[in-house]
């Protein structure tokens, strides 16, 4: 079975929960920006959380499909489209052979996903499938689609055993909000920012860019202020500048003091730039969610409530699952 994609919209790419391991050597996880909203779509057509999604980033593809198929589309609200009729999102749908998906203007938010039952069979790379474009890593062919592309779909799980419910209930879908409050840990380096520009990082209002990918989302705001120092060798001039270190996954950094910038699931794995904060991982697909304009504020946390927070967005995907008869 293979979707035929006849326009490959802005930027769709293959998805899964990403590559681990090898973010030592500059190889960044990559997979589903939004784990929580494809890993729902996963759950609707009877795969489990680790298949290969479609990625699409505001204007998705138009496909059919050369089989009856099973799909999702959950994720960022758009118009869902069969042979041009409208079809919910969160809902599973049954297509038949031959039949065309499309998709109309996104209402929010950057991007959502169409998941298939059996999930798409790209052949792993690095232990995913995940496209990691700009190391042409993964995915189809190491790329975002193109027109033409014979996307192959595995066979289905499980004997194709599907939860008795066919909607996500909506207490349990994500809202793609027009303000956003991000939890983060501070450090490694915020110290190095003065009274007044810590204050800023956490009391002021920070608006989402239209710089924005998967390698990372540019804010701008009321910047921030450093310390006067010396800069050690081998650092740059800049007062942001450090001696290369590494950078974790949701790392924010502030160039020049003006403009943050939060490092997402394609980013680069070090570089010179100081850390002042890292965005928890259970708010790592709120960012993912919000659409150029978003009004954020970043508040402090510790480690145990970024744990605990981890605990919690674990247990409502739990739920989500058992709503739906998947457990």
């Amino acid at each position: 079975m293979a979707f035929d994609i006849k326009t490959a919209g802005l930027a769709t790419t293959v998805q899964d929960q990403g590559r681990t391991g090898h973010y030592n050597v500059g190889i960044p996880q990559s997979g589903s920006l939004d784990q929580y909203s494809a890993e729902l779509g996963n759950a609707l057509v009877g795969n489990t959380a680790k298949e290969a999604v479609l990625e699409c980033t505001y204007l998705g593809p138009v496909l059919t499909t050369d089989q009856d198929a099973l799909i999702a589309v959950t994720g960022a609200p758009v118009d869902v489209k069969v042979n041009g009729e409208s079809r919910p999102e969160w809902t599973r749908l049954q297509l038949n052979a031959g039949d065309e998906v499309s998709f109309g203007v996104i209402q929010g938010g950057t991007r959502y996903y169409i998941a298939v039952q059996g999930g798409i069979d790209v052949p792993e790379a690095l232990g995913s499938r995940s496209t990691y474009s700009l190391g042409a890593i993964g995915g189809f062919n190491g790329r975002k689609l193109q027109a033409g592309d014979l996307v192959p779909v595995g066979k289905p799980l499980n004997d194709g055993t599907l939860p008795a419910a066919e909607t996500v209930p909506e207490e349990f879908r994500p809202v793609f909000a027009k303000q956003q409050t991000v939890r983060i840990v501070l450090g490694l380096y915020n110290h190095l920012l003065t009274d007044e520009g810590l204050e800023n990082l956490l009391n002021g209002e920070w608006k989402l860019t239209p710089v924005a990918d998967r390698m990372g989302l540019r804010y701008s705001g009321p910047g921030v202020k450093w310390k006067e120092r010396e800069q050690p060798f081998g650092a740059g001039s800049d007062p942001s500048n450090i001696v290369d270190a590494g950078y974790a996954v949701g790392s924010i950094q502030i160039p020049g003091g003006t403009q943050p910038i939060i490092l997402h699931r394609d980013a680069v794995s070090g570089g010179g730039y100081a850390m002042v904060g890292t965005v928890i991982s259970a708010d790592m697909d709120l960012v993912a969610r919000a659409a150029p304009g978003t009004t954020t504020r970043f508040t402090a946390v510790s480690l145990d409530e970024a744990l605990g927070a981890r605990k919690d967005l674990s247990e409502r995907k739990k739920n989500a699952r058992a709503a739906l008869g998947d457990c």
